[in-house]
This record gives structure tokens, sequence and C-alpha cells, in this order.
């Protein structure tokens, strides 16, 4: 008995470490996942997907302040296999065949218009479901802040250039 004790003490914490490891992932998106594969819940995901700028971090509850200079909105690149590598890098309808957990942009995604207003130093971006409103899904900080001033071009990301990873 005592050693089952343990077991289940040990599991415990293993499951806690594999959950504290999505840092990331929204707690929206964590419970719909769980609902969907452990409960047989449905989820329906939306296919719109934005990418949100932040001069303050979100976090898992969501929150974090989103850009405002003008000319900022949401970057589109929706869901798709077209728009996003798989985690194999796969570009096709195909099934993700990677062993990493990592998606990519396939698609230069474009945030909002030229500053039209600034400075506003940007540190974070969010993916979420709608360009307005919506659940943030992932969120990480930039590589580099980067300072949005009065006549700079639209801020881009390349091909490649967001990660999202599901397998830390």
């Amino acid at each position: 008995m005592k050693f089952l004790k343990s077991a289940v003490l040990g599991l415990a914490l293993l499951c806690s470490a594999l959950v504290a490891s999505a840092a990331g992932m929204s707690n929206f998106l964590e419970n719909e996942l769980s609902d969907h594969v452990m409960r047989a819940r449905a989820y329906s995901p939306a296919a719109t997907r934005c990418v949100a700028l932040y001069t303050a971090a979100p976090s898992d509850t969501g929150g974090g302040t989103e850009a405002t200079y003008t000319g900022y909105a949401r970057g589109q690149l929706d869901a798709s296999a077209t728009n996003w590598k798989g985690t194999g890098g796969e570009t096709t309808a195909a099934d993700s065949a990677g062993t990493g957990g990592t998606v990519s942009n396939n698609a230069i995604i474009t945030v909002g218009a030229a500053a039209t207003s600034g400075p506003q130093v940007v540190t974070h971006f969010g993916v979420l479901d709608a360009c307005s409103g919506g659940n943030l899904l992932f969120w990480a900080a930039l590589t580099a802040s980067k300072t949005i001033n009065n006549g700079d071009p639209a801020p881009t990301f390349a091909v490649d250039a967001l990660t999202i990873q599901t397998d830390n």
C-alpha cells in the first residue's frame, strides 16, 4: 500500500510538472483540449488565427496590454495546412510527422499598417481565435523587444519566425 501511495504521489508530481512546462498555452486552450481528448467533449476551434502584439505580458489566464499605436491591428493567418507548417515541416494536408511538437507560420504575418503614432515598445505576442476580442490560445515573449515609432512600416513575422511548441 505504501508503494501504491508513493507511485500515485509520483504520478501526480509528474503530471503537475508536465502542465507547468506548457507555459505559453492559455488556460482556455488547455481546458478545451483536455476536455476534448480526455472527456470526449466537443471542441470545434474557430478557423481564425490572429497575432496580437503586447506591451505588457499576457499570461495563461489572458490579460496583458495589447498595443495601441495608430495603425495597429492584429495580423491574421488563419488555421490551415498551407498557412502553418506541420511539426515535421509539412506544408500540405498531410498529418504532422515531427517529434518536437513545433509548428511555424508558412506565410508572412503583417500586423496592422504603418504606424502613425509612437513610440510604443512591444514585448510579447499572442495568438487568438479572433481579430477582435476572442480567446487567447498561445503567448510568449518576442525574441527581442521592438520599439514602434511614428512612420515605421507595419511589423511583420517572416516565414518560420513565429513558432508554437506544444511539446516541452
